[in-house]
């Protein structure tokens, strides 16, 4: 039998281990990567009847087959389609089309409820949900949320293979997850990855703290269940990134602790009901954690406090920094809204807040019930750049401004050049209402407090930008 061949250099390396007695201990050692890859096939056997495919119709009002009036578009066009009409439909064409849709849900019970996303079934005229067994079952719709993407529907049967429910708290970035679902409508299709962060922020989804994978979802897979290598439910497959339609590489799950807690309001009422504060929230940067003598930037800062809301009716102060929430760390803005979106209305809240004045103090407040107009939105951030000098030109404000903004102290920023202003992200039309919390009057009382403003660290300004307060640090430089 001839001898193999292998590559010239591998030849030569293999006599030079030869050569030190170390050919053996290479030949032996099993690649350390091999070992710890996963194998998802006895969860998928364990887990994946669970798992159900959902199909929706709904009907929907027929757009004009003819031009609108005072569009005559191409005439000939609208005669052939008027004969193509007439030949499928007789004289007239349906006022109403059926639609379809295709998503995956999961039992969470054996008697039949079944957790799925609220866009996979809202507005469904009839909801069929197929078992991996191809049984097939019509469900009723008991309720769904928009704003957390959660609905809960329910059949008639018992005996159900439930899901197990995980905690999404001891998840690991980095860690495995496997998602079950139909993408395409191709029943219980497997697909795996990592999860690639925790507590993603979406826009407009204010109050959903996501977790997001690099699992391939697409559409059919939403709604579906998304496991842990324990064969437990962490979270329910919601949204994809994507620039083509398609997966992309990032998607974005709702943590199924904050499903199922709307899903016990959905049986409850049908609806649910959301905490509210009733203030705008900016992010602490590193400036702004400096000027309040922090050691890093953290929490939640409240630059406004709506008037008539929760918080103006308690200990809250615009300028306060939110630390924890219910004994919640609060690590980013975006912390907040999620754990006040599920407190119940009436309830009474405790806050561990930095006050600039004060240090480390509680307040309490109790939570009102967040409404469709309401809420708690981000203020606008400021952008940041690099700067040289001061470079801000400041005015009294006029008696128009100050009748249209409702305001009896500030001044207005009518210029903002390179320097140390427009990397704070100062603009033009701003009105600086406070500095380090003491009220500003006049042009003249601005620039004499700036100039005996401690160097070394940032000042803090409390500026009015359109209908939103907004704080900002100014490094005022010696």
């Amino acid at each position: 039998m001839p001898a193999p061949v292998f590559p010239a250099s591998l030849r030569i390396a293999c006599g030079l281990l030869a050569g030190l007695g170390l050919l053996g201990q290479v030949a032996v050692a099993a690649p350390p990567a091999a070992r710890e890859l996963p194998d998802f096939s006895r969860l998928v056997s364990r887990h994946g009847a669970t798992v159900v495919n959902i199909s929706t119709a709904q009907r929907v009002k027929r757009a004009p087959l003819v031009p609108a009036p005072g569009d005559q578009g191409d005439k000939e066009d609208t005669e052939d389609y008027g004969e193509l009409l007439r030949r499928y439909f007789g004289e007239g064409a349906p006022e109403f089309l059926d639609e379809t849709s295709l998503g995956s849900g999961f039992f969470i019970s054996s008697d039949g409820y079944i957790l799925t996303c609220a866009h996979v079934v809202e507005h469904a005229s009839e909801i069929i949900v197929r078992l991996i067994d191809r049984r097939e079952f019509n469900a009723r719709l008991i309720g769904l949320d928009r704003r957390s993407d959660v609905a809960l529907l329910k059949i008639e049967a018992s005996a159900l293979p439930k899901a197990a429910i995980g905690d999404p708290a001891r998840l690991a970035v980095g860690e495995w997850v496997l998602a079950i679902g139909s993408p395409f409508g191709f029943d219980s299709s497997a697909t795996s990855g990592i999860v690639s962060a925790k507590g993603r922020s979406l826009p407009n989804e204010n109050y959903i703290s996501f977790i997001q994978t690099d699992v391939a979802i697409n559409p059919g897979n939403s709604g579906g269940p998304l496991f842990n290598l324990r064969g437990e439910v962490v979270g329910v497959n919601s949204q994809i990134y994507s620039r083509t339609g398609g997966f992309m590489g990032v998607s974005f799950a709702i943590p199924i602790n904050t499903a199922m807690q709307i899903v016990e309001q959905l049986k409850g009422g049908g609806r649910v009901r959301r905490g509210w504060l009733g203030v705008s929230l900016q992010e602490v940067s590193r400036d702004m954690a400096a000027a309040y003598g922090m050691n890093s930037p953290r929490g939640a800062l409240i630059a406004d406090i709506l008037p008539g809301g929760p918080a103006s009716k308690s200990e809250l102060r615009s300028g306060d920094i939110v630390l924890e929430y219910e004994g919640r760390p609060i690590g980013l803005s975006s912390d907040l809204p999620p754990l006040v979106g599920l407190s119940a209305p009436g309830s009474r809240a405790r806050l561990a807040l930095f006050r600039r004045d004060q240090g480390m103090v509680t307040a309490q407040v109790v939570v009102g019930e967040l409404k469709e107009e309401g809420g708690a939105k981000p203020a606008a951030q400021p952008a940041r750049r690099e700067g040289g000098q001061l470079g801000l030109a400041v005015s009294d404000l006029t008696a128009q401004q100050r009748k249209r903004e409702d305001l009896d102290h500030g001044v207005s920023v009518d210029g903002v050049d390179d320097g140390p202003a427009r990397d704070a992200g100062l603009r033009s039309g701003d009105l600086i209402l406070e500095v380090d919390g003491k009220r500003v009057n006049s042009a003249e009382g601005f620039n004499r407090v700036i100039a005996h403003a401690p160097k070394g660290r940032p000042v803090v300004l409390r500026v009015r930008r359109a209908a939103a307060a907004i704080y900002l640090a100014l490094r005022v430089e010696g």
